[in-house]
C-alpha cells in the first residue's frame, strides 16, 4: 500500500489553470488570515486614542454616533492599516517571484536594488514636482524598478546568472541609486525633503485614502496574474532546458514574471516608501510552512507579509508612544540579521 500523496490539486473549469497545493496550505492560510485580521483590528483600535472594537466596527460601517471615533477610525487609522496590509502582501509576492525566477533564496526587491531604483525615480518626482498626484507615483516607481531590474539582470549575466554575482551587482546598483537619491534630497526644499526622508525609511504614517486608491488597480491586476503564473515558476525551477522540454516559453515567462514582481514592488514603494526585508523574509517563512511549491507558497507569503507589516506598524506606533517609529525601521531591525544569516548559510553556492 502506498501512502497518500500530500497534495491537493485545484483545477478551474472556467480557466485553463490548475494548482498543486500542499495539504497544509488551507489550514495555514486560514490561521494567517485570522492573524492578519486580528492585527488589522488591533492596529485600528489601539493608540493614544483607544477605540473599543465594537465602536470601531460601527465607525467603519458609518453607524457610529461619536464624531471622534468616526474621525480617528475612518480618516486616520483605517486607510493606514489597509495600506500596511496591502503593501505587505505586494512586497511579499514580489520577493517570492524574484526568488523563484532567479532560483536564488537571497533575491528580494530591497536586496538586489529594485526598490532602490523605484525609490530614486519616486523621490525625484517628489522633490522636483512637489504637487504631483499620488496616482502618478506608482507609474514612476514602476519605471524606476523595471530599469533597475533589467540593468541588474544584464550586468550579472555571464552564460547564466550565479546567485552571488546577482546579489553583488544588485547591491552595487542599489548603493548607486541610494547615492543619487541622497543627492536629490540634498537639493530639495526643506518641507519636501522632510516628507521624502520619512517616506524613504518606509512608513505608512499619514497614509490616507488618496494614497490607498492609486495602489488598488496595481494589486488588483498583478496579484491575480502572479497567482496564475505560480505553476510557471515551478516549471522554471526545474531548469531552462527541462522547462522548454515541458513546453514552457522560458524567456517570455521569465520576463512576464519579472514585470509582475517589479510592478508590485514599485507600486508598494511608491505608496509606503522602502519598507525593507518583507520581500525577503515572508517567502522564506512561507516555504517553511507549506513547502516550495509556488501555488501554495505565494498566497501564504502574501498573508505572511501582511502580518509582518501590520505588526511592525503596530509596534512602531504604540510601543514607543508618543514617539512613532516607521515600520520600515522595525522590519530592518529584524530583517538585516536574517539576511546576514541567509548569506552565511548560502556562502558556498
Amino acid at each position: 500500500m502506498f501512502a497518500p500523496r500530500p497534495w491537493i490539486v485545484v483545477r478551474l473549469r472556467s480557466l485553463p489553470l490548475s494548482f498543486r497545493l500542499d495539504r497544509h496550505v488551507p489550514l495555514v492560510m486560514g490561521l494567517l488570515t485570522a492573524l492578519a485580521l486580528l492585527l488589522f483590528i488591533l492596529n485600528i483600535s489601539w493608540g493614544e486614542y483607544p477605540v473599543p472594537p465594537l465602536a470601531m466596527l460601527q465607525a467603519i460601517f458609518g453607524l457610529s454616533t461619536d464624531a471622534d471615533h468616526e474621525f480617528v477610525v475612518r480618516t486616520l487609522r483605517l486607510p493606514r492599516s489597509l495600506v500596511a496590509l496591502l503593501v505587505g502582501m505586494g512586497l511579499a509576492i514580489a520577493g517570492g517571484i524574484l526568488q523563484g525566477i532567479t532560483r536564488n533564496p537571497l533575491a528580494a526587491p530591497e536586496i538586489i536594488g529594485v526598490n532602490a531604483g523605484a525609490s530614486l525615480v519616486a523621490v525625484t518626482f517628489i522633490v522636483l514636482l512637489p504637487g504631483i498626484s499620488p496616482s502618478l507615483l506608482p507609474v514612476a516607481a514602476f519605471c524606476g524598478g523595471l530599469t533597475a531590474a533589467i540593468a541588474i539582470y544584464v550586468l550579472a549575466w555571464n552564460q547564466g546568472s550565479a546567485p552571488v554575482r546577482l546579489i553583488l551587482v544588485g547591491i552595487g546598483l542599489a548603493a548607486l541609486a541610494s547615492s543619487l537619491t541622497s543627492l536629490m534630497v540634498t537639493f530639495g526644499e526643506i518641507s519636501v525633503v522632510s516628507q521624502a526622508l520619512v517616506w524613504l525609511t518606509g512608513s505608512v504614517h499619514g497614509r490616507g485614502w488618496e494614497h490607498l486608491l492609486p495602489l488598488l488597480p496595481w494589486l488588483a491586476l498583478f496579484i491575480p496574474l502572479s497567482l496564475a503564473l505560480a505553476r510557471e515558476l515551478d516549471t522554471l525551477n526545474l531548469g531552462d532546458n527541462l522547462a522548454r522540454g515541458l513546453g514552457s516559453r522560458v524567456e517570455w515567462m521569465r520576463g512576464l514574471l519579472l514585470v509582475c514582481s517589479v510592478a508590485l514592488a514599485g507600486s508598494c514603494v511608491a505608496t509606503a516608501g522602502n519598507i525593507g526585508f518583507v520581500g525577503l523574509m515572508a517567502p522564506h517563512l512561507a516555504r517553511h510552512l507549506v513547502g516550495p511549491s509556488h501555488g501554495g507558497m505565494i498566497p501564504v507569503a502574501a498573508l505572511t507579509g501582511a502580518c509582518i507589516t501590520e505588526l511592525a506598524d503596530l509596534i512602531g506606533r504604540t510601543v514607543f508612544a508618543p514617539i512613532e517609529i516607521p515600520c520600515g525601521v522595525i522590519t530592518a531591525i529584524v530583517g538585516a540579521p536574517y539576511f546576514l544569516w541567509l548569506l552565511y548559510r548560502n556562502r558556498n553556492q
